[in-house]
């Protein structure tokens, strides 16, 4: 794995940018611009959900999630530069093993909600509370997003052995 890993951004030319001066810095400085815009508005919709600003629109504010994927894209293409460029340092990483279930976590809720909840609390009026599924959900994101954003912080201060690797 580490091997295909590596070869992927040498072929890529990954590995090139991101040890030249300024690649690093650019793709952390990318991967911060997308967690906001996730955060900013996945986060805001959750919150939402769950009751605070009671007089937004839950469709009006929906509208905003694109945006939302837009960061998460721009997080998934920095965070395979990362992991490519030192596939060793992740792959064996605790914190980044955590951080890769919880993403997931967070993506089979998401589903759910889209498969469940999302017509009926679009449709729900400003000034009503949604479902208390549409806010166990919610409950669920912002927990994920919380976890994955500490796990994403912790993997620079583990420098793991190799034999940490739980799945490996």
């Amino acid at each position: 794995m580490l091997e295909l890993l590596s070869n992927f951004a040498h072929t890529t030319g990954i590995y090139e940018f991101m040890n030249s001066p300024w690649g690093w810095p650019t793709a952390e400085s990318i991967h911060f611009l997308g967690l906001c815009m996730l955060i900013g508005t996945i986060g805001v919709f959750d919150l939402r959900m769950l009751g605070f600003g009671q007089n937004i629109s839950y469709k009006d504010l929906h509208k905003l999630v694109k945006f939302g994927v837009g960061g998460y894209l721009l997080n998934v293409t920095t965070g395979v530069m990362f992991l490519t460029t030192a596939p060793d340092q992740y792959i064996f990483n605790p914190a980044f093993q955590t951080k890769m279930l919880f993403m997931l976590i967070a993506g089979i809720n998401m589903l759910w909600f889209y498969a469940t909840t999302s017509s009926q609390v679009k449709a729900t009026e400003a000034a009503l509370a949604v479902s208390n599924r549409a806010k166990a959900i919610a409950l669920v994101s912002l927990v994920c997003w919380s976890v994955i954003i500490v796990c994403g912080r912790l993997i620079t201060y583990f420098r793991p052995p190799y034999h940490w690797c739980l799945w490996c």
